[in-house]
């Protein structure tokens, strides 16, 4: 299991970093907001340990963008932090986090915290997969297979390609795309998805051809349903 912790006290992030690697656990502590996602386009955690007051961008806003992008709006996070108020509390849920830990916190309970998700976790998630001919997406794992060899591909070009496949037969604009992937702050233009879906094509080989392109609309995958 792996497990990311965005903590900007150096103190606090090698203490739980080593507690949880202790226990079993995969663990890597991020500064800034800025490495975190930078690990995330690599590989997804299967839990996330989230500081609020953070430098760059504070934990809500993180917390927000999670829940809002396919892929990780099920990702179960902890928010650690020294607020203790209950507005505090209650925003840091309402916004999507599983947990609420305020420190100062004892590293047993906090291990116990994360065991205690992680259970929850993988008792009500179903592994969600997606196939077509020779491509097998298998969104649960982030995993993607062409003829049997796995295919690596960044986050956003995973998302693109969940969505499509979960709306297999349906044209999806380039308005939609941008504001399910990317959200609707998004400052890009509609070529940022031309140029996702052109690696994404590139990446997947053959089965790149499978993504149709409907001028004038959007992009589409498989025939209709």
């Amino acid at each position: 299991m792996l497990i990311y912790l965005v903590e900007d006290d150096n103190s606090i992030r090698e203490l739980v970093a080593y507690t949880l690697q202790s226990a079993g656990f995969q663990a890597e502590g991020f500064e800034r907001p800025s490495a975190f996602w930078y690990a995330c386009e690599r590989k997804l955690p299967d839990l996330v340990l989230l500081d609020l007051m953070l430098p760059e961008e504070d934990g809500i806003s993180i917390l927000k963008k999670l829940r809002q992008s396919p892929r990780t709006k099920k990702l179960p996070i902890i928010l650690l932090t020294a607020k203790s108020s209950e507005y505090d509390k209650i925003m840091g849920l309402d916004s999507g986090a599983d947990d609420y830990v305020a420190k100062p916190f004892s590293m047993m309970e906090l291990l116990a915290r994360v065991k205690a998700l992680l259970r929850r976790t993988e008792r009500s998630e179903e592994e969600v997969v997606y196939s077509m001919g020779s491509l097998s997406v298998n969104q649960t794992r982030h995993e993607v297979w062409v003829d049997g060899a796995e295919v690596v591909l960044t986050l956003k070009e995973f998302e693109l390609l969940c969505l499509l496949m979960e709306n297999q037969g349906r044209v999806l604009t380039r308005d939609q795309l941008l504001n399910s992937i990317w959200g609707y702050g998004f400052d890009g233009e509609n070529r940022t998805v031309d140029v996702h879906i052109r690696t994404l094509r590139q990446k997947l080989g053959k089965c790149g051809g499978y993504i149709e392109t409907v001028r004038g609309v959007g992009y589409k995958i498989g025939g209709n349903l």
